[in-house]
């Protein structure tokens, strides 16, 4: 979502501002600013679009100590100049992540108090109330304490005084936010990438923490009582958040999956079974399992859910966590509930989380962001070992979540003696192999795939089982990077109604690799071919199809169930890339996107 920075310290604050929002571009923005502070004053610059319209408005030979900056994904109002953050009344100058519900209220109410506002944002509310409180008190963490009591929502905050000049002050309530630390400054910012130019040393904010930044770094509790707090060191490089020659990030973090796979089984294979039961929870304690996530998350648990009841024997049910979260639950002390995020600050999927845990049901988190609050909160975690994803589409963290899943289907048979050593060893001889097979996947020419996409605007994607979960998120790719209205249904549904869609040259794309039910897709594949599909078929190469069933055939090598859907994601991923090149798309910050999704 939005991107927050902050800095304070002995470097020009202006430039790294700019270059720490250019950081924070692949999260998704329509607007962009920053508020720096010189002279005694607040200077605000802000424009609507690119972090490059804003970087013609300020003059290269401005200095400033002091300033914050924003990347807004719009939510209250349009974006446009006005709405656009930092937000400034009276004395207080702000920007801010997440939603406050109940800004429409506080809103009337300083208006009666003469406060008059320039935006249609809930955002440049929580200016004006700092404002009226600290009229009242003169006393910035007295305000800030109050100010917490009065706002309903998510929050991340950065706060610049007029009376307070050199330092900055954040407060979180759910939407994330660090302070970073290096010797030379001192910075807040909403993800780890905004800073790794400048230093690797961060601390996490908790909800309900308020920090005051300056030379030094103090952080209160709900009490306002100074805490110590951990110094954490980003486990990774800039090199790992920069596109390294490749154009865009998406292709680069294609071309990691090799060596994501890699890191992620090895530490949970490193002493084959054994070492795979020691990662996970206790299996056995359970007898049904929920699975909980967003978007690409909600297609990977799919896929668990369909390996975990072919071979572990265990019901399970997976739900969409913005539905979850509102529905009466029929969950036991034998349920045990998993929850997938890429950033672990889902916000839909951290309420369904805390939601869950009030009921004291057993929590696995499979997330890829070290110490986020899915993770922090979860009874377990295991890490997809993805580094950091920049593009708004997710690649690398899809296929390690499936991959994760994988093995914990492969956990449960082994455990409840489904499949014995001999077969297990076999299986993970396979995940062994695999990132050399992706690899050579990654490697085949989908431009002639793409070219017979690219000049259409719907699109179909069909499957069975595991192959319609794999088209889900395939379909999904395409959608939201190529913008082609991309629609997936199970093979067997098209004919009960929206079969009638298809016309003469209507692209299909037809995923088959389970064997005991590809006549079944294929007769559906004739189906959509006699009213005139061109038809593109994605099959695994032992299963035998006549070449006239599909105009163009991509053949995958045969592994096992646990494998497959791993190495079948990697054409579904190159196939929307390649078609929303052609088109010209900005395929890592598609329109209306954002990449960590914080507000409900």
């Amino acid at each position: 979502m939005c991107g927050i920075i902050g800095y304070v310290g002995k470097k020009n604050a202006i430039n790294i501002l700019i270059q720490s929002l250019e950081a924070l571009e692949y999260r998704g923005y329509d607007s962009a600013g920053i508020a720096y502070g010189t002279c005694n004053r607040i200077e605000i610059i802000k424009t609507s679009g690119k972090i490059k319209n804003l970087k013609n408005k300020i003059n290269p030979d401005i200095h400033s100590n002091i300033g914050i900056g924003h990347t807004r994904w719009a939510t209250h109002g349009r974006p446009n100049d006005l709405n656009a953050h930092p937000h400034k009344i009276g004395k207080f100058t702000i920007v801010h992540n997440g939603i406050i519900e109940n800004s429409e209220t506080l809103k009337k109410l300083l208006i009666k108090e003469n406060y008059k506002f320039k935006s249609e944002t809930d955002s440049e509310v929580i200016a004006g109330l700092l404002d009226k409180l600290y009229s009242e008190k003169n006393d910035i963490l007295n305000v800030l304490k109050q100010l917490k009591k009065l706002l309903i929502g998510s929050y991340a905050l950065g706060i610049l005084c007029d009376d307070i000049p050199g330092t900055i002050y954040a407060v979180r309530k759910d939407s994330p936010l660090i302070i970073g630390i290096s010797d030379e400054g001192n910075f807040i910012a909403s993800d780890v990438p905004a800073i790794l130019k400048y230093t690797k040393k961060y601390m996490l904010l908790r909800s309900n923490e308020i920090a005051e930044i300056n030379d030094k770094i103090t952080v209160y509790n709900e009490k306002l009582e100074p805490i110590n707090k951990e110094i954490l060191i980003f486990d990774g490089n800039l090199e790992d958040a920069e596109k390294n020659g490749f154009d865009p990030f998406m292709v680069k973090e294609i071309y990691e999956e090799p060596k994501v796979i890699k890191e992620t089984i090895t530490p949970l294979l490193k002493f084959g079974m054994e070492s795979l039961n020691d990662s996970f929870p206790n299996f056995k304690k359970y007898n049904k399992i929920q699975i909980i996530g967003c978007g690409s998350a909600y297609h990977a648990g799919l896929i668990g859910k369909s390996l975990i009841e072919k071979y572990g024997d265990m019901p399970v049910s997976v739900e969409v966590a913005s539905e979850f979260r509102y529905q009466k639950v029929f969950l036991d002390k034998k349920t045990l509930v998993i929850l997938i995020s890429q950033s672990g600050e889902t916000a839909d999927t951290m309420a369904s989380l805390r939601k869950v845990k009030e009921l004291n049901i057993d929590t696995l988190a499979i997330v890829n962001v070290l110490s986020s609050s899915i993770a922090r909160e979860a009874d377990n975690v295991v890490y997809t070992k993805a580094g950091p994803e920049i593009s708004v589409a997710t690649t690398k963290a899809y296929l390690a979540q499936i991959t994760i899943l994988s093995l914990i289907a492969l956990d449960i048979a082994y455990c409840k003696k489904i499949i014995n050593d001999e077969k297990a060893n076999q299986i993970i001889k396979s995940f062994e192999d695999l990132s050399k097979i992706i690899k050579e996947m990654i490697e085949i020419d989908y431009q002639d795939i793409a070219k017979d996409l690219y000049k259409h605007q719907t699109c179909f994607y069909i499957g069975r089982g595991i192959d319609y979960a794999l088209s889900m998120e395939g379909s999904l790719k395409l959608k939201e990077i190529s913008y082609i209205n991309s629609i997936c249904y199970p093979a067997g549904e098209l004919k009960h109604g929206t079969i009638s869609l298809i016309e003469d040259g209507t692209p299909v794309i037809a995923v088959i690799t389970d064997k005991k039910i590809a006549d079944k897709t294929i007769s559906n594949i004739k189906e959509v071919k006699s009213r005139g599909a061109f038809v593109i078929l994605i099959i695994n190469d032992n299963i035998k199809v006549e070449t006239e069933v599909a105009d163009k055939i991509i053949r995958i090598p045969t592994t096992n169930d646990f494998t497959q859907s791993i190495i079948t994601a990697i054409p579904l991923q190159l196939i929307g890339y390649e078609t929303a090149k052609l088109l010209g798309r900005d395929i890592d910050k598609p329109k209306n996107l954002a990449k960590s999704v914080t507000v409900e």
